[in-house]
């Protein structure tokens, strides 16, 4: 009798920590790499102090609540979860026209193009560091029935140079890219110039890799790293935020800033004696 399919997804998250996820359920745990986060502990489940029981819970909340790594996967949503995390600034980006496709991770379907601020809401909001996924056709089929396109269906693999290079030959001249390793960030610099890139989970990044990834990234999120944060604060332009800084490191970074100040400006205001953004209601609680 032949074996089932292997369903199988890892990603990094809550204490820079490795979990992986078979049919739905949380099977292994690594080691936290990191005793607390300033967002983990505005998580609707809170985890005040990174352990394995903490972060199980929040995962398996995921998975409840819009199917995470699973069949009942939910790619569209319009609920903000923060002001100016990378998902909220690149639907701002689809929405102001800024840029014209997001190349960005989802389980279940690996690399992805996206044109819908929608479904970079949906699939971004609550999913990071994403290692590797396996093909859940159901997820596929809802990122494509919803405007996107999905870059290798077969295996579901995650290539976001592979993604920009579809974008260009579908014919997007504006794509952003969120990069977590240097030499991706590099590359897609090298060939694509114009890109948008967001450098995202970044905590626990060598000195190296940081001084790179600055290099070539209109934006990056500080995370949990002091050689971002370090770096990031010394040669960005504009920072928003300071429990999770975003540094803008270049002028189309500011911009993309600024579109989500202009057009949330209900919510946000601009402090120029500080150049950053601030929040003036308290942010919902996490999943």
């Amino acid at each position: 009798m032949d074996n089932p399919p292997v369903d199988e997804h890892i990603f990094e998250t809550v204490g820079k920590c490795r979990i992986k996820v078979h049919n739905g359920q949380v099977v292994e745990i690594g080691e936290p790499r990191i005793r607390g986060c300033p967002l983990a502990k505005r998580f609707e489940i809170p985890v005040d102090e990174i352990s394995k029981e903490g972060i199980k819970k929040t995962i398996e909340r995921r998975i409840r609540s819009f199917g995470m790594c699973t069949a009942r996967r939910k790619v569209i949503s319009d609920k903000e979860f923060f002001g100016f995390a990378p998902a909220e600034l690149l639907a701002c980006g689809l929405r102001s026209g800024m840029i014209d496709a997001a190349v960005i991770p989802c389980d279940g379907a690996g690399t992805v193009i996206i044109t819908n601020p929608s479904m970079v809401l949906g699939i971004g909001g609550l999913l990071s560091g994403l290692i590797f996924t396996t093909p859940i056709p159901e997820v596929m089929d809802s990122i494509e029935e919803n405007g996107g396109v999905v870059f290798d269906r077969a295996t579901a693999r995650l290539d976001p140079v592979g993604g920009a290079l579809l974008a260009h030959r579908r014919g997007f001249s504006r794509i952003a890219v969120p990069v977590s390793d240097p030499k991706i960030a590099e590359t897609i610099r090298a060939f694509y110039p114009a890109a948008l890139i967001f450098g995202v989970h970044l905590s626990g990044i060598t000195g190296e890799g940081a001084r790179r990834i600055v290099a070539v990234s209109d934006l990056v999120t500080g995370c949990a790293s002091k050689t971002i944060r370090a770096i990031g604060r010394k040669k960005a332009l504009l920072q928003v935020g300071a429990v999770i800084p975003i540094f803008a490191l270049t002028h189309r970074g500011i911009e993309l800033i600024m579109k989500r100040v202009l057009e949330a400006d209900e919510k946000f205001f601009l402090d120029p004696t500080r150049f950053a953004v601030s929040c003036k209601k308290q942010p919902e609680p996490l999943l």
